[in-house]
């Protein structure tokens, strides 16, 4: 399910700042973006993530600034000789000048290395960070939470119109097997005055029984009406649905399709359009429910 949350936490000489996006996706798939030096802290990260969510692509960005002090820098003592040897070299060809100011060697290239945090820093800033990303988490989970409702109102309003054409749809199972008959009965009166052929009633009720088999919906129908009362049972019961719900969805469509295969009827078949259409809307939001 797509959602946004962020958190910041200023400390005394540190800057902590956490944003945490995700969109739809059937797994989990965790991405972590870090200041330099931080990435140390990735499988913390996770472990914290997972507690939270459990599936969906997940992209963590975690930005640490600190107040810089003189042991985040140090001098390269063979850079800076080296800068010297060659000015030196200079000024006793071409004879003495402008003195060099020591400053404007300490701002060549290479002089002056700045320290990026070091693994044992990152980790002693953990117990800063691990708060802010929980309250990041939990924003996004609110947000989530607010998404979530109206996807299951949405989603009730689906499992109400397949009720409703599932409905009509038994009503008229019955209608196609008497429409069979009476279609029987009067193409053998055609035969029987044009040729003269003698045909028993249990001819034509053995015709119509075998029909009636081959047509026969009702178990699917059965267990279309189970899979609604179960996908409404997982939906509102259980925490993380959203497995369950993706299996039901496929059977769903499975028995829709089975129904609209044996019918043989034109009404029937366009009820049977609805509800793969319906079904098909669902199957598309299942896979944002965690």
């Amino acid at each position: 399910m797509t959602g946004h949350g962020e958190a910041h936490r200023h400390q005394t000489g540190m800057a902590i700042a956490i944003e945490v996006r995700t969109v739809n996706n059937r797994h989990f798939k965790l991405s972590v973006r870090c200041s330099e030096g931080y990435a140390a802290l990735e499988p913390q990260v996770e472990a914290v993530v997972r507690e939270h969510i459990r599936r969906g692509t997940v992209q963590v960005n975690l930005r640490v600034d600190r107040e810089l002090t003189s042991d985040d820098y140090r001098l390269n003592e063979s850079v800076l000789l080296g800068y010297m040897k060659q000015l030196d070299a200079i000024v006793q060809q071409h004879g003495s000048g402008e003195s060099v100011r020591f400053n404007s060697i300490l701002a060549l290239p290479g002089v002056v290395n700045e320290l990026g945090a070091t693994f044992d820093a990152a980790e002693s800033h953990w117990p800063l960070i691990e708060p802010v990303l929980g309250e990041a988490l939990t924003n996004l989970a609110q947000m989530r939470s607010a998404e979530g409702k109206a996807m299951q109102a949405d989603l009730d309003s689906n499992l109400q119109i397949i009720a409703r054409e599932l409905t009509q749809i038994e009503v008229r199972a019955p209608l196609v097997i008497e429409g069979y008959r009476g279609r029987i009965q009067e193409r053998l009166a055609k035969l029987m005055a044009e040729f003269g052929v003698t045909i028993g009633p249990a001819d034509v009720a053995r015709e119509v029984g075998l029909f009636a088999e081959r047509t026969d919906i009702s178990e699917e129908i059965v267990r279309l009406k189970c899979h609604l009362e179960q996908f409404d049972k997982v939906m509102h019961k259980e925490e993380t649905p959203g497995r369950k719900l993706d299996f039901l969805t496929q059977e769903m469509f499975r028995e829709t399709n089975t129904i609209g295969s044996k019918a043989n009827d034109a009404e029937i078949a366009r009820h049977v359009i609805e509800i793969k259409s319906i079904i098909e809307r669902i199957r598309e939001m299942v896979q944002n429910v965690e």
